[in-house]
């Protein structure tokens, strides 16, 4: 079977991290090759980034077109070095975030223009695009209450509740857009997530198989 990329999106607290185990299960269950990546990061110059993004004590912070920057960079490098090559070997990639992340938290969030973030993501990755999303959808005072659960946050956790409203907002919008964006409603029981999750999945590579 081909290369397929397959991503898990959602804010904080969905469970993205429970979601990426079930995933990978079911992947390692088709007998293929894995490679598992994070966003920002998944590359030595991508995990510096990463903590340049994240990191809440930087007396320079960044502003929201540095932090938009700053996205694309450790995503165009992850996506050529390391996604692109794995997927012309016929492997498979997950990835925790990718570009429907920045289109959500910078556009949704910081509210920057729609066809600023169109144009950047055009000209960081032309038409690349993953074969599947699936979007762990969930309220952001839930999700966020076990982010603060976890211990400390990040610099972007710490933003206000309003914020995140703006983003799931823009994660819904773009997720009823597309139909390779799965939304999965992440305030459900355990078991239940990972048995919508499986269902995508099963349903996925059953149309990649015609």
């Amino acid at each position: 079977m081909a290369g397929r990329f397959i991503v898990i999106e959602g804010l904080e607290g969905a469970g993205k991290s429970t979601a990426s185990q079930c995933v990978k299960a079911f992947i390692e269950g088709l007998g293929v090759e894995l490679l598992h990546v994070r966003e920002p990061g998944g590359t030595e110059l991508g995990e510096a980034l990463r903590d340049l993004v994240k990191r809440p004590d930087l007396a320079d912070s960044p502003s929201p077109t540095t932090e938009l920057l700053l996205m694309y960079a450790s995503r165009a490098q992850l996506v050529e070095t390391r996604i692109k090559p794995a997927l012309a070997n016929n492997g498979w990639v997950l990835g925790d975030r990718h570009d429907l992340s920045s289109q959500a938290y910078q556009g949704g969030g910081r509210q920057i223009d729609r066809h600023v973030l169109e144009s950047m993501r055009d000209l960081v990755l032309g038409d690349f695009r993953p074969d599947l999303t699936l979007y762990m959808d969930i309220e952001p005072e839930i999700g966020l209450a076990r982010a603060r659960g976890r211990g400390e946050l990040d610099r972007i956790e710490l933003e206000s509740l309003d914020f995140f409203h703006r983003t799931r907002d823009r994660y819904l919008q773009l997720a009823a857009a597309d139909e390779r964006i799965v939304t999965i409603d992440a305030s459900q029981s355990i078991e239940q997530v990972q048995a919508d999750i499986e269902a995508a999945l099963q349903h996925a590579v059953a149309q990649w198989q015609e």
